[in-house]
């Protein structure tokens, strides 16, 4: 069954299995996702889910989505995201205990923006040697280019530009704890994204086929 949630990753830290073993978890606020709107294929072209995760003052949500939360009496939420379910109705709420331990998750989110980065930084080039007459530029990139013909260099060569800020999705993770009363979900290894930073988490697809 597809399972799904939203969340606001809140940090790192450690738990302790039953064996004594110390298991490295990141701690995410998942829910509650109150069910906003349900998609059909006859009025949508597709079937979809829409859960909101949030509160947000209603001065501060534009009159379309103000209008949209009204009509189905559900309260302005800040965020919204469509998943792939079945067996909801709008108004049903979505909390932590959609997952249990043990459960295979993939968690996606938006990674750490890191500004320019040089070529060595953004996709690991080797540097070049520093004597010999290489001078000041031992962390540039070689030559890309190609000689007289075309004499330009190739679109999609990697280069120096901006690292991080996009969408990251690390997938077979496994769910260490579920804590419904508190929201809280403990995700074993590291997801995407920074502190605050908000994350889709679904059934694992590849654990998924594995088991069909």
């Amino acid at each position: 069954m597809e399972k799904a949630i939203i969340g606001k990753k809140l940090g790192m830290t450690q738990v302790f299995d039953e064996k004594g073993n110390v298991v490295p978890v990141t701690v995410v606020e998942a829910g509650p996702c109150p069910v906003v709107f349900l998609k059909t294929r006859e009025n949508d072209g597709y079937e979809a889910v829409q859960l909101g995760f949030g509160d947000i003052r209603v001065k501060k949500v534009t009159k379309p989505l103000a209008g949209h939360f009204a009509k189905q009496g559900v309260a302005p939420k800040r965020t919204l995201k469509e998943f792939a379910l079945s067996g909801v109705q709008v108004g049903d709420i979505l909390k932590a205990d959609v997952f249990t331990a043990g459960d295979k998750v993939d968690v996606a989110g938006t990674s750490k923006g890191k500004g320019y980065a040089g070529a060595i930084k953004r996709w690991n080039f080797s540097r070049l040697k520093e004597t010999h007459g290489s001078g000041p530029v031992a962390r540039h990139q070689g030559s890309l280019g190609a000689c007289s013909t075309p004499s330009r260099v190739y679109k999609g060569k990697k280069l120096p530009g901006h690292l991080g800020h996009e969408r990251v999705t690390v997938q077979n993770l496994t769910v260490v704890q579920a804590d419904a009363d508190n929201n809280l979900l403990a995700i074993k290894g590291a997801i995407p994204g920074p502190k605050g930073g908000i994350v889709l988490i679904t059934s694992a697809v590849k654990a998924a086929a594995k088991a069909s």
